[in-house]
């Protein structure tokens, strides 16, 4: 059911442009979080462990950051805000939203077509005879496999973070509704700003306290993933990108950057998360709590990108002409990098040892990209056209309408 509150929306004439540039700005950063996902992978293909400790391919501590660098809060906060963002506006400004029926709709035929038949194939691989290994599909099939210790990481090993997403989208179209009607009884803006507000802080903190609680209290040691990889230890991705979906509809067009602004903001944000990523160690504070930390500085890079008065050299960069195409099949790309490397690497196809890491790197790069964008327009494209067997309600559409009776 849709909710309609309050008086219209009001009118957003400056927008059309600017959602525009917004929408090639997030291309952008969805091509360069792809990259670094599969940089991060390969890395950790290629990173040694024993008894004396973790040691990575490369000895330089600078590149290490960089490459070590882990970007999934990023994708949490760029789905929350892009999702979240009618709920906001609907509930600040009035207006109405999807009925959940045409959202999760929509959700499905974005992620199922593909994360299925890819499940389906690797799985196939690596079980030859039946009946395999049924209990890791069944639990990849629900999105449950992020809740089963042994299983986290079988299959496509970064689709745990897709259970998460999938959770997100329930816990979406169940509180933004509420979100709504609430707002719709108090009269001034700025308490409905602060209700928002408070709900996405809530949402945010709650992780904080099981993270706290399970390693200090608990004592829970982080290979525990179900503890820590869960969604009562990562939904504050989430949180941060909601959270940024309620500032920037409270805005709206006030009080952008200038482009100095922008661009310190910016700084600001890229320095914290090299230095989060430069600092965390096993043992240490920025380790426990780097997902947390990370999600609000990839929240407020993302303000500092968006909400500007001008375009700087950084938003140039962003809608590249080499990088939003990589924006466009990155969800095939986080899809496959990983069993295109493997299947590399048990080939024999990628160079060994330390030395080799560059190589394969470049090697996963083109054959993971080329495996993408197949997948885009063989499976991605064609199952983005059945969104036009529903209306914007949610309900079949009637191709075939009866004329009218005059």
């Amino acid at each position: 059911m849709s909710v309609t509150t309050g008086p219209p929306a009001p009118p957003r004439t400056p927008e059309g442009a600017p959602r525009r540039r917004r929408a090639g700005d997030i291309d952008g950063f969805r091509g360069l979080a792809a990259l670094s996902t599969v940089a991060f992978h390969v890395w950790q293909q290629y990173t040694a462990y024993d008894a004396h400790g973790t040691h990575p391919p490369v000895t330089n501590p600078v590149l290490d950051a960089v490459l070590s660098l882990e970007v999934i809060d990023l994708f949490f906060v760029l789905s929350a805000f892009l999702l979240t963002l009618s709920y906001a506006r609907a509930a600040l400004d009035g207006g109405s939203t999807r009925p959940a029926r045409a959202f999760l709709f929509r959700r499905a035929i974005r992620i199922l077509p593909l994360y299925v038949l890819a499940v389906l194939v690797v799985w196939a691989t690596r079980n030859p005879t039946l009946p395999g290994d049924w209990q890791d599909l069944f639990e990849h099939l629900t999105f449950t496999h992020v809740f089963d210790q042994d299983r986290i990481f079988y299959t496509l090993g970064p689709t745990w973070s897709l259970s998460l997403e999938v959770l997100f989208y329930f816990v979406l179209v169940g509180l933004g509704p509420l979100a709504v009607r609430a707002c719709r009884r108090l009269r001034r803006r700025a308490d409905r700003v602060a209700v928002c507000a408070a709900g996405c802080l809530f949402l945010f903190a709650a992780p904080l306290a099981w993270i706290t609680v399970a390693h200090y209290a608990l004592g829970i040691p982080h290979t525990d993933w179900v503890a820590y990889f869960g969604p009562q230890a990562r939904f504050g991705g989430f949180a941060a990108g909601m959270m940024l979906a309620v500032v920037l509809a409270a805005l709206g067009d006030r009080a952008r950057l200038s482009p100095g602004a922008a661009l310190l903001l910016t700084a600001l944000a890229l320095a914290g998360l090299f230095c989060l990523s430069l600092q965390s160690d096993a043992e240490g504070f920025t380790f426990t709590y780097y997902h947390p930390i990370a999600s609000a500085l990839w929240a407020l890079l993302l303000f500092g990108t968006l909400h500007i008065r001008r375009r700087t050299f950084w938003n140039r960069f962003l809608t590249a002409r080499w990088l939003t195409p990589l924006g466009l099949i990155s969800y095939s790309l986080f899809i496959w990098h990983e069993p295109v490397m493997l299947l590399l690497h048990n080939a024999g196809l990628l160079p060994a040892g330390p030395s080799g890491f560059p190589w394969a790197l470049l090697i996963v790069f083109l054959a993971a990209v080329a495996v993408a964008a197949a997948s885009y327009w063989l499976v991605e494209y064609p199952a983005s056209l059945l969104g036009r067997l529903k209306d914007a309600q949610g309900r079949p559409r009637d191709f075939y309408p009866e004329p009218a009776l005059r």
